[in-house]
């Protein structure tokens, strides 16, 4: 996958600037063509350039500020009154001139949504999308609690699912370094001992003593080899076709690949029922919501997206693809022909996201009991394994 700087010319005839991550060149232009604009421009980024459109991205608070100007706009104050506000209590350098950009453009007459998206990658395409919908409807304070709301409901399941992972991540640490502490500092001496003494070991117990021998020869050779070892790793893992093999093999296992299946659906639903709610047109609401789903799913939506801009049904077509569930299809459906779309498919986020969090907490009360059971037979293993020997002296000795 690479990066992509794209220049388009959007339906109301708005010249803007986004950046996607493509497989090709042609693959942006199908992308584009998908939603429905046009393509003045397409450039590969540096590897440089996306590094500091990332970094710009992460820096700036779009959470607190979504949140601040909602209070200055419902206290009364104009837009640009309302970022002028914010920008003069700002300390940050990166925020700062963020601002002072947003108001710049302002006063040089441009839209808001015009100057939040030639901020390069600064602010989301969803929230970009929210406020170019809400300046039609002059509904922006409505516009910027939906996406606070949208951000702190996904949020609040994403640190959930991360804070089920610290504990055995932790384990998991913590136990490595008591088994690498055996390994490599406590059998080596006893393996000294036991040379010593000499006499026939069992042969588990002679093949620690011959680690403890090499660790005990070659100290510094195999503390590089592990820290080599884990070097690697860690770049393995960040290698997005590592992290895509890992992917497929999720989804594959029993039970783990339905529910993470569903927890991008529900993203999915979500990120649609914010859209759909702000103004924006179902097809390019899908258009927008596709980068959430992983690469199988996608596709999928790609081929519903093009059978919903031929007419037919929304739900019928994402059933077909297997994009809904049971549940998302029956109220989808409802709210396809009630006219209240957005409003099921946030039913729909809210259901699938309590089921995932249920999921979740028993997934920990499984993870963290076994992975403390199986920690401790590898460590008692390895204690008595160096005890055997002591006790068949013992017993020479009587």
């Amino acid at each position: 996958m690479a990066r992509f700087q794209v220049r388009i010319l959007d339906a109301d005839m708005a010249l803007s600037q986004i950046v996607l991550e493509s497989a090709s060149e042609a693959d942006v232009h199908q992308q584009m063509l998908a939603r429905g604009v046009s393509v003045l421009s397409v450039t590969q980024s540096s590897i440089l350039t996306s590094m500091t459109l990332s970094r710009a991205s992460q820096k700036f608070p779009l959470q607190l500020f979504s949140q601040e100007m909602l209070a200055l706009l419902q206290s009364g104050l104009p837009l640009v009154e309302s970022i002028e506000t914010l920008a003069e209590r700002e300390t940050r350098p990166a925020v700062r001139n963020t601002m002072d950009a947003l108001l710049a453009g302002l006063r040089n007459g441009l839209t808001f949504s015009g100057v939040l998206q030639a901020q390069g990658g600064v602010f989301p395409e969803l929230f970009v999308a929210m406020v170019r919908a809400a300046e039609k409807t002059s509904d922006l304070d409505q516009a910027l609690a939906r996406y606070i709301a949208y951000r702190q409901q996904t949020d609040a399941l994403r640190n959930k699912i991360v804070s089920a992972a610290i504990y055995p991540v932790m384990l998991l640490a913590v136990g490595g370094l008591v088994v690498l502490f055996l390994l490599g500092y406590v059998v080596p001496r006893f393996s000294g001992v036991f040379e010593e003494a000499g006499g026939d070991l069992p042969f588990a117990s002679r093949m620690l003593i011959d680690w403890g021998k090499l660790m005990s020869e070659h100290a510094v050779g195999m503390l590089g080899a592990v820290v080599v070892s884990v070097v690697a790793l860690i770049a393995l893992l960040r290698l997005p076709a590592t992290r895509s093999t890992l992917a497929r093999a999720a989804w594959q296992l029993p039970g783990v690949g339905e529910n993470l299946r569903v927890f991008q659906l529900a993203r999915f639903y979500r990120t649609l029922s914010m859209l759909l709610r702000g103004g924006i047109p179902a097809i390019q609401a899908m258009q927008m919501s596709r980068d959430l789903l992983a690469t199988a799913l996608r596709d999928k939506l790609d081929a519903a997206i093009v059978q919903v801009r031929e007419g037919r049904s929304l739900t019928d077509t994402l059933t077909t693809h297997g994009l809904t569930t049971s549940v998302a299809q029956r109220l989808l459906r409802v709210g396809e022909k009630s006219g209240s779309l957005g409003d099921m498919a946030e039913r729909v986020a809210a259901f699938h996201e309590e089921e995932i969090s249920r999921w979740v907490d028993l997934l920990t009360r499984l993870i963290g009991p076994a992975l403390m059971l199986v920690i401790g037979v590898v460590i008692g293993l390895i204690v008595v394994l160096m005890y055997l020997p002591i006790f068949q002296l013992a017993e020479t000795i009587q």
